[in-house]
């Protein structure tokens, strides 16, 4: 799973599709699909006793996309791109951005195995 939950993302297909990055709000379904805000959004009718709407009615929610539907976006070339996994010098493995090869965060700690001499 590349994208995760607070990533920016652009959707590339679909109803809500356009240029503008939007934040990954939840990662579904073991990674294939994605809720992101304001993409989307259904009405969920609810009868009255609804613990987030007890008297009832419409409420207006995100559902998840295919995560094939979307494109990583990087801050820091701001463009989109996809994410790619590397080792550092120390051994920790990380994201990077595959167009900019600026680093996204480290994914896991320092391993020897992967150090480099």
């Amino acid at each position: 799973m590349k994208i995760r939950r607070g990533d920016s993302v652009i959707v590339i297909t679909g109803a809500d599709a356009g240029d503008t990055p939007r934040r990954v709000l939840q990662v579904v379904a073991g990674g294939k699909k994605l809720t992101v805000e304001n993409v989307n959004r259904v009405f969920k009718h609810v009868k009255r006793g609804h613990p987030k709407s007890p008297q009832g009615g419409r409420l207006e929610v995100e559902m998840p996309i295919d995560i094939s539907n979307v494109k990583f976006y990087c801050e820091a070339c701001s463009s989109a791109s996809r994410v790619g996994y590397r080792y550092t010098a120390d051994g920790s493995k990380e994201r990077f951005c595959k167009k900019c090869s600026a680093s996204l965060g480290a994914i896991s700690p320092a391993n020897a195995k992967y150090q480099k001499q």
